[in-house]
């Protein structure tokens, strides 16, 4: 029997949830806080994920609206490999290369997966009364009723608070920056640039664009007096191509910066009729480029877990179960990196990070293929 549904989160997590849920017959809406889903930069979406958009109908779409990438390069600042797989060795490895889109591209293709008007943006959750079924009451005052909520609200999520009570932040001790630079970058130099204390990741976003993000230690709340870009271009300007390019060819608007927490993870993913997917369930550090990836999962395997029981309570439960056992080594390994990477002296970092090339690539590629291979994304049942 079609339940209604209503997703709090118009994120990536809770659009792609809103999307499974519909296509099996149920009457989703989605309510958002933001009046504006246009912001962000780019994000990797790595074959684990697109088997999950796959499996909800919106793959090619994601496929067409981005570029592949089959390298997986790391370097020093100063230009010398440190790591350079073979691209069909990488594909082979996860299945299909991996995709890069702009955030607002991917948003785009989950909405147009909807209804018209299953999107209701300025509809800010303030408190859920959970019973057999849900009340949910929005910043207007106005009260809904639903069969089941589903939190994708994200790392500060009201949904998961109500759930678990307060959730503490710690500040991990760096900074990010994330850009979209006018810049059309080699393939064969997608991946990493590596020095002391600082990573940059570089990735194609279509043939002319290129996706990139910055890691440094600094304090918490911090800015550069002079602006974020005339800092990085200072900071990076002996590096090599395409690291200063990229900070050259990135406009203001196409660069923001977010310090980065660890979110206490809740002990609680569902009560009854209300669950959490995304960051609202497993916030992780951004050093596997598997966040939005999990949530893409996450969707695709809350749907089948409503499929196979039909009570939704029961099928939070066990959603909760099998999703607890794939994101939780996920969250530890990406906070592990995060450490290493980050090590004080900074050149402790620099050491570990030279250190990767002394890996065997067979054993990285198996390891990378247990993240984020088609072969990875696993629907119960199956």
């Amino acid at each position: 029997m079609p339940a209604r549904i209503i997703v709090v989160g118009a994120g990536i997590a809770g659009l792609a949830s809103a999307v499974a849920l519909g296509r099996a017959g149920h009457d989703v809406r989605v309510l958002d806080q933001r009046t504006d889903l246009t912001a962000g930069t780019g994000i990797s979406i790595w074959p684990n994920a697109l088997a999950a958009l796959d499996e909800i109908g919106v793959g090619a779409a994601v496929r067409a609206a981005g570029g592949s990438v089959t390298a997986g390069a790391i370097r020093w600042r100063n230009g010398a490999w440190l790591r350079r797989p073979a691209p069909r060795r990488m594909t082979a490895a996860l299945g299909e290369p991996l995709v890069v889109v702009r955030r607002s591209a991917l948003t785009d293709i989950l909405c147009a997966a909807l209804p018209a008007g299953a999107v209701e943006l300025g509809s800010a959750v303030t408190t859920l009364a959970i019973g057999d079924t849900v009340a949910v009451t929005l910043g207007d005052g106005s009260v809904r009723e639903a069969d089941a909520v589903i939190g994708a609200d994200g790392v500060g999520s009201a949904v998961a608070r109500a759930l678990n009570g307060p959730l503490p932040a710690r500040y991990v001790g760096y900074t990010a920056w994330r850009g979209v630079a006018d810049h059309r970058l080699d393939p064969d130099l997608a991946g990493e640039t590596l020095g002391p204390g600082v990573q940059v990741g570089h990735v194609p976003l279509g043939p002319d664009h290129t996706y990139w993000f910055a890691t440094q230690r600094a304090p918490e709340g911090a800015r550069a007096p002079g602006g974020e870009r005339p800092y990085l271009l200072a900071a990076l300007s002996g590096w090599a191509d395409p690291v200063p390019a990229l900070i050259a060819a990135t406009p203001a608007a196409q660069l923001i910066r977010n310090d980065l927490f660890d979110h206490a993870q809740p002990r609680h993913w569902s009560r009854g009729p209300v669950v959490l997917v995304g960051d609202a369930a497993h916030p992780m550090r951004p050093h596997l480029g598997q966040g939005g990836c999990q949530g893409i999962e996450d969707a695709a395997v809350l749907a089948r877990c409503v499929a196979l029981e039909p009570d939704l309570p029961a099928a939070f439960v066990r959603f909760a179960d099998v999703r607890r056992r794939r994101v939780r080594l996920l969250v530890a390994e990406s906070a592990a990196i995060g450490r290493v990477v980050n090590l004080r002296p900074a050149v402790l970092g620099g050491l570990a990070g030279r250190g990767t090339a002394l890996i065997p690539e067979w054993l990285v590629a198996r390891h990378l293929a247990w993240i984020a291979a088609r072969s990875a994304f696993v629907l119960p049942g199956s």
